[in-house]
């Protein structure tokens, strides 16, 4: 498919991104399905906590569906490269939303612990990737473009804005409607977002026939730019999952647990504003160094919010860290666009989310054990040691994330571009 952007300025910005022909067809409802992911996790927990009174229980019911969710978003991945996203899509929402109902049916019935596991299985396993499936439907859209860095900014800001809006939206509803209220409603949502998105045919990217190219590349996992990716993308989701422990533990620590919300807002908005920024300029570094520099910056910023001892302190850190993960971001969705072909695009996608989300359940599981067990503020050693350690795995394989020039055309006949100036 040929691309419906020209692209006259050297200076692509967000309305000219919007503009594309199509974009809000699948945006609109992509960011109705995309929303329920954000609300997920919280939604778990706070029903589960209701039904048995135990938090230990309910983070564990919520680890289950975020570790099944990153292990499985792959395959889902791979299998909407190979079948078209609609096939993938529609009964992936299906099985969701009966797993859903059926993990908040055993929860307010008080079920054993072990029936609330099977159901959080499946229920994880199952949560639609749109996301990834946006992501894929500009790759179609921007074929060679420099608007890829802006589609690529414009997504990281809004899964942000999603995890700013999912939480709140998952807080209200099950303690001003009813313990159950959030999960199914992240249900109903998966339902009719899923299900519009998956109706909007024209712009998802056409499934191309078996044939050598598709064989040599039937896993995106084989192309060892993307491992690389995935090693950043574990230490980004380390910092998420550490950050949510440690201030909750320090803002408790203090006697003011209500600034927990504060403080993680505070990193979001770094996070955010970052992100609108980063997709707004016209940048002249190639990717690749653009990634190490903010990589750098992150693991740096990170190393020292264990040092915090104060709400002040702790804010300016979470802020400038929050900074840093938007750039690291968006440059590494970005540089998929041009190491990956483009019938496994969609599969490279979900393990860069399914990376973040796996990331961040480790840490949470890490960075609480640090908070009982040690001192507070322990657990702020999770981001530090998760970004350091991606770090030093980026720096010594960055060669991987050159692309060079191919004499073959692959995925649709689209060849491999060689690394350019702007991106």
């Amino acid at each position: 498919m040929a691309s419906t952007v020209t692209s006259k300025s050297s200076r692509p910005g967000y309305g000219q991104l919007l503009r594309t022909g199509g974009a809000w067809t699948f945006l609109l409802p992509g960011f109705a399905a995309r929303q329920p992911f954000a609300m997920l996790t919280l939604s778990i927990v706070l029903l589960v906590q209701h039904t048995t009174a135990s938090y230990g229980a309910a983070g564990a019911v919520a680890a289950a569906t975020g570790v099944s969710m990153a292990l499985f978003a792959p395959y889902s991945g791979r299998l909407a490269d190979r079948h078209g996203q609609r096939a993938v899509l529609l009964p992936v929402v299906l099985v969701h939303v009966l797993a859903a109902a059926s993990l908040t049916a055993l929860a307010l019935a008080r079920a054993p612990l072990w029936a609330l596991f099977a159901a959080a299985v499946p229920t994880g396993a199952s949560v639609p990737q749109i996301g990834p499936m946006v992501r894929a439907r500009w790759g179609v859209k921007l074929q060679d473009s420099p608007l890829m860095t802006t589609a690529a900014a414009f997504e990281s800001v809004t899964d942000e804005f999603t995890f700013v809006l999912g939480p709140l939206l998952a807080t209200a509803l099950c303690t001003a409607v009813a313990p159950a209220a959030g999960l199914l409603t992240e249900a109903s949502l998966t339902l009719v977002g899923g299900v519009l998105f998956a109706a909007q045919k024209s712009t998802q990217p056409p499934v191309a026939p078996v044939t050598h190219a598709r064989v040599e590349h039937a896993s995106a996992l084989r192309v060892p730019g993307l491992r690389v990716l995935i090693a950043t993308f574990l230490g980004i989701g380390s910092v998420f999952g550490g950050m949510q422990v440690s201030l909750a533990a320090f803002s408790e620590s203090i006697g003011e647990p209500g600034l927990n919300g504060v403080l993680y807002g505070v990193f979001a908005a770094g996070n955010m504003l970052s992100g609108i920024v980063c997709g707004a300029v016209a940048w002249k570094a190639a990717p690749q160094r653009r990634l190490v520099v903010g990589y750098t910056a992150l693991a740096l910023a990170a190393s020292g919010l264990w040092t915090a001892n104060s709400v002040v302190v702790l804010a300016g850190l979470g802020l400038l860290v929050g900074m840093c993960i938007a750039p690291s971001l968006i440059t590494g969705y970005t540089l998929v666009e041009a190491l990956v072909p483009a019938d496994v695009r969609t599969e490279a996608f979900t393990w860069l989310t399914g990376a973040v989300a796996l990331g961040q359940a480790a840490a949470v599981t890490v960075a609480g054990q640090l908070e009982d067990r040690l001192w507070n503020g322990a657990g702020f050693l999770v981001p530090m040691a998760g970004t350091v350690l991606a770090l030093v795995t980026l720096v010594s394989l960055r060669s991987r994330l050159v692309t060079h020039p191919r004499g073959r055309t692959v995925a649709r006949g689209v060849g491999h571009r060689s690394p350019v100036a702007v991106d």
